[in-house]
């Protein structure tokens, strides 16, 4: 069933050439692939969409969310619907030329969703922790950090389409990647470098800022008790917010991450097509966990974004959000 002129890796067929998975199996891909894509387009659209409506909501660590929001809804419209439509005919219907463009448009969005989470944990972690003093991240700032996550990404993502690496099938073959089967070593050269700057050296950063951020935390709460004062409360649940986001990513992306360097480092183990796309999905289905874990925990979102999903509907809050008491305590020491 494959289209003329695209040839499909032997990996993904069984070892009497028939499909990796029934016609019931790829149907129920498909429908997972549903539950999670249609959510995170709709939260992640609102996301962007109420942070442009409303200027309360455009402060330097916003720019960043947003920006992430931007990276996980182009994830969800392109791997995300694609893995749908694909699995529900049981093949990658889009050819040599769609898989490159596959392949290369989530791995774009996905790396910079990644930078972006690193970004977001330094800012944080400078607003909270304030290594260089009283000096914080401003507008240039966030705005510098986005440009340097795109344009990150986009350097490693392109190499693939000039030869070195390639993009290819994976998993039960209905999604592209990097190639991370292919032993030649010219190929694995590419992946190594892959992984070792957009995904250690994110990873690197993240977990050194989060560390950082929770020691400062542990401190924090014991002043809160003693201060009671409403800077540092506000301090801990913005910070609260984005460390689940950092975790949450983590668990999302660590399992793809670590099965792909598995099998670079390990030419000859043999991993079923289907434990191989479970990583694959875990991975895409993260773009929906990061705007619940913002509409929910940021009070000064939710009160913009929980009308506009209701169509309008006013909601009764009870308090002011405590972040926007963070937020103007950061622009206070400079302007933004």
């Amino acid at each position: 069933m494959q289209p003329s002129g695209f040839s499909q890796n032997a990996s993904y067929l069984g070892p009497h050439g028939e499909p990796p998975l029934s016609r019931t199996g790829f149907i129920i891909l498909s429908i997972i692939m549903a539950i999670f894509t249609g959510p995170a387009i709709v939260l992640n659209a609102t996301v962007i969409i109420v942070s442009l409506m409303h200027k309360q909501l455009r402060q330097p660590l916003n720019y960043a969310l947003v920006n992430m929001a931007v990276a996980d809804l182009g994830t969800a419209m392109t791997g995300g619907v694609l893995s749908v439509v694909n699995n529900a005919q049981g093949y990658f219907s889009m050819g040599r030329t769609g898989c490159v463009m596959e392949g290369f448009a989530v791995s774009l969005f996905g790396i910079t969703s990644l930078c972006t989470v690193a970004l977001i944990a330094v800012e944080r972690m400078f607003v909270v922790c304030k290594p260089l003093g009283q000096i914080t991240f401003q507008k240039k700032h966030a705005v510098g950090g986005i440009a340097l996550s795109w344009l990150w990404s986009l350097t490693w993502n392109l190499p693939p389409l000039f030869g070195w690496g390639r993009y290819e099938l994976e998993g039960v073959g209905t999604s592209c990647a990097p190639d991370w089967h292919n032993h030649d070593p010219h190929n694995v050269s590419y992946i190594l470098a892959y992984f070792a700057v957009c995904f250690a050296t994110p990873f690197a950063i993240i977990l050194a800022s989060y560390t950082k951020l929770m020691w400062t935390l542990h401190q924090v709460s014991k002043m809160a008790c003693v201060e009671g004062g409403a800077v540092a409360k506000g301090e801990m649940k913005v910070a609260s917010m984005v460390v689940l986001m950092v975790l949450t990513f983590l668990i999302s992306w660590l399992p793809y991450a670590s099965l792909a360097l598995l099998v670079v480092y390990n030419p000859d183990v043999e991993i079923h097509p289907l434990v191989g796309t479970v990583p694959v999905y875990l991975a895409k289905s993260s773009t929906v966990y990061n705007p619940i874990i913002y509409i929910y925990l940021n009070k000064q979102f939710r009160k913009y974004a929980v009308p506009f999903l209701l169509c309008g509907k006013e909601i009764l809050t009870d308090e002011e959000a405590s972040e926007a008491t963070t937020v103007e305590y950061s622009n206070k020491v400079s302007p933004a």
